[in-house]
């Protein structure tokens, strides 16, 4: 019995008794008087009662029993020759109580998943707006760089075909810089649309072999390698390495840190292209002994539009920051250490496919690539 409710059946046991209503008592309730001539009962009280112990007891004594299986609150007072007891059945308050507590209980979680509902709905009324302008943000990025691509292509072409035929050196110079800028810039709206498709959940693709990504960009690699003096190694592009994603994407990946390695390596230095399988990822590194960075770009470097310090490779537009953004999107991720003058390292961990998706990927990747 909680204390509200045993103060409660106090005050009604002494009403009772003040009221002397023997015959009369409330539900629940049932008096006895107890004197010399004899003992006076409310009709149809039960059998354990009057308590003969509690009626032997000098003073006023209020106790709790239990009779034949029911509690009861139970008030002695004694008035001159004539003691009176009162007893309450409990069982009703006992109920009460629990339906109260059920109803509580009932109300807590009817009020709580009104609030979440509540919650979520103006959640998603206030993060409608923002979805809708990213999306817009997208589509516009996505048109933009698609309406760039074409006039920019004929502009590199005609760029190549003038230097091609120019019969001046130092115009072919300025030809030539023009062709190299509209192939950086090609390189950036092209980043920007695989940006705009990218979303932040992960990617639904197909199974893709990184070996053989790896193993056909190091090829075209190759050529440029050499001929700014910087050894081309690889190891462990002769086993399938299967991970689940787009193919394309993963071509921007692998092609993005080879040029930023050997971008950033001095004649005469190395670059190392390792993949291998550790338990249920793939991890490919791209390791350079060039110029490195500070330990404390290793996060920075990583953000959108970072210029590098040295080095000839690209280090502007998207960049590195697309790379994460595609390496996370497939469920991977990528770190980079490095120290000023001692090259640097990108490893990229991405899920390994399942064994039986290594026919497929195989198939997939003899398709000519766009």
């Amino acid at each position: 019995m909680s204390a509200g409710q045993r103060g409660d059946a106090e005050r009604d046991l002494r009403v009772v008794i003040a009221a002397n209503a023997i015959e009369n008592a409330p539900p629940c309730v049932w008096m006895f008087a107890v004197g010399d001539g004899g003992t006076r009962r409310t009709p149809n009280a039960p059998a354990g009662l009057p308590v003969r112990a509690d009626l032997d007891t000098p003073g006023t004594v209020v106790r709790e029993h239990r009779i034949d299986g029911i509690s009861y609150l139970v008030r002695t007072e004694h008035h001159g020759p004539v003691t009176v007891q009162a007893a309450l059945d409990r069982r009703y308050q006992i109920q009460e109580r629990h339906r109260l507590y059920k109803a509580l209980g009932v109300a807590e979680v009817a009020g709580l998943l009104a609030a979440l509902a509540t919650g979520r709905l103006l959640a998603r009324r206030a993060i409608s707006p923002l979805a809708e302008a990213l999306d817009r943000q997208r589509r516009f990025v996505a048109d933009a760089s698609h309406e760039l691509r074409t006039p920019l292509t004929r502009l590199h072409v005609r760029a190549q075909l003038l230097a091609r035929r120019s019969e001046s050196a130092a115009l072919r110079d300025e030809l030539g810089a023009i062709v190299s800028d509209t192939r950086q810039f090609g390189e950036v709206i092209e980043d920007l649309l695989l940006s705009a498709r990218l979303r932040p959940h992960a990617v639904e693709g197909h199974p893709v072999d990184l070996a053989e990504i790896v193993a056909s960009l190091v090829a075209a690699e190759s050529v440029r390698a050499r001929a700014q003096d910087v050894a081309l190694d690889v190891a462990g592009a002769g086993t399938p390495r299967i991970v689940g994603g787009v193919a394309s994407a993963l071509r921007r990946v692998v092609g993005a840190l080879l040029d930023n390695a050997i971008g950033h390596t001095p004649p005469g230095g190395h670059v190392t292209v390792v993949l291998a399988r550790d338990g249920d990822r793939v991890e490919l590194t791209v390791r350079d002994d060039g110029v490195g960075f500070e330990p404390a770009d290793a996060e920075r470097i990583f953000q959108r539009f970072t210029r590098g310090a040295q080095g000839r490779g690209r280090r502007f537009g998207l960049g590195l920051a697309l790379v994460r953004e595609v390496v996370e999107s497939h469920g991977g991720a990528i770190d980079a250490s490095g120290r000023p003058g001692a090259g640097a390292s990108f490893t990229v961990r991405l899920p390994a496919a399942s064994r039986a998706a290594e026919p497929r990927a195989r198939r997939k990747d003899t398709a000519p690539v766009r």
